[in-house]
């Protein structure tokens, strides 16, 4: 299947009871931001009892954050749906064992990259995210995603020991191509875990099993809404499964190439605010419909 233009997806659906979206490159702008023009729409979906998730690589923390006031009840598919929030309250949890993110440790700490790759790791618990780097320049690339952030000398402490947290995923930056090390150093993770690169510099280690597609799966089955009454909008690899979890899947312009033959529908791009504009189309229709109906009554 390949993805025809969103304009094609008209009449959209006036019984859309779910709408999901990926974060970066999907609902933000070209600055990482929520587009000012987000904030009135969310309103809109909320008096027209749409359920709103952002599904993302992020911490729920992180994630809870960025929306704040306007989503205190929200649901959200937080750690690439290895979190999952129904109106405010987590319903699901997938953890890796212990040892096997020991594992992911060693592989780490015993690499020996191309020159060009300066990598680090982040253990993503449940109530916090942890890594053993200190440089500024990965922090700040660490705490756009993960808000709840601790510094440990030792990442097997994370795992081990009286404070040790339900690890969800495995994260790795790298400031250089991060297919790299998602090919070759941690290839001999794939026959039992997935790995998964979530972006340019990003590659995740998760469950087999879970990804956002599970969490979409699991906020229909708890809120009722059927495949047939859920959007979903996504760019890049870590959305694709996703995309099958709704009808009326939305793949942005300048998504990675599988989502674009996976999607049903191509919206524009999200520096031109795509995602606002395919709501707010469908959004209007309705209204327009409930307009004539009460007209009619």
């Amino acid at each position: 299947m390949n993805a025809t233009p969103w304009t094609q997806s008209t009449p959209l659906p006036s019984d859309i009871a779910m709408v999901v979206a990926d974060m970066d490159g999907t609902l933000l702008d070209g600055d990482s931001r929520i587009p000012e023009g987000f904030w009135p729409l969310l309103a809109r979906l909320q008096r027209a009892g749409i359920e709103f998730v952002p599904a993302s690589g992020r911490q729920i923390f992180t994630l809870r954050d960025m929306f704040g006031d306007a989503m205190p009840t929200g649901s959200f598919i937080a750690e690439n749906g290895n979190l999952v929030v129904a109106r405010g309250r987590t319903t699901g949890v997938t953890a890796l064992p212990a040892h096997a993110v020991a594992q992911m440790i060693g592989l780490l700490a015993g690499a020996d990259l191309p020159q060009g790759h300066d990598v680090g790791m982040v253990v993503c618990g449940e109530h916090s995210a942890y890594t053993n780097r200190k440089d500024t320049p990965f922090v700040d690339e660490c705490r756009k995603y993960y808000h709840r952030l601790a510094f440990l000398d030792d990442l097997h402490e994370a795992v081990m020991g009286p404070h040790a947290d339900r690890i969800l995923k495995v994260a790795v930056f790298d400031f250089g191509d991060v297919r790299v090390p998602a090919d070759t150093l941690f290839a001999p993770l794939r026959d039992r875990y997935q790995v998964v690169v979530s972006g340019a510099h990003w590659v995740d280690i998760m469950d087999a099993h879970t990804d956002k597609r599970r969490g979409v799966v699991a906020l229909q089955e708890q809120l009722g809404i059927a495949p047939a009454q859920t959007m979903v909008f996504g760019d890049y690899l870590n959305d694709l499964q996703m995309l099958g979890a709704g009808e009326w899947s939305f793949a942005m312009a300048n998504a990675y190439p599988d989502l674009l033959r996976e999607a049903r529908y191509i919206a524009p791009a999200n520096t031109e605010y795509g995602v606002l504009r395919v709501i707010d189309a469908m959004l209007r229709q309705r209204e327009s419909q409930r307009g004539h109906a009460d007209a009619a009554n």
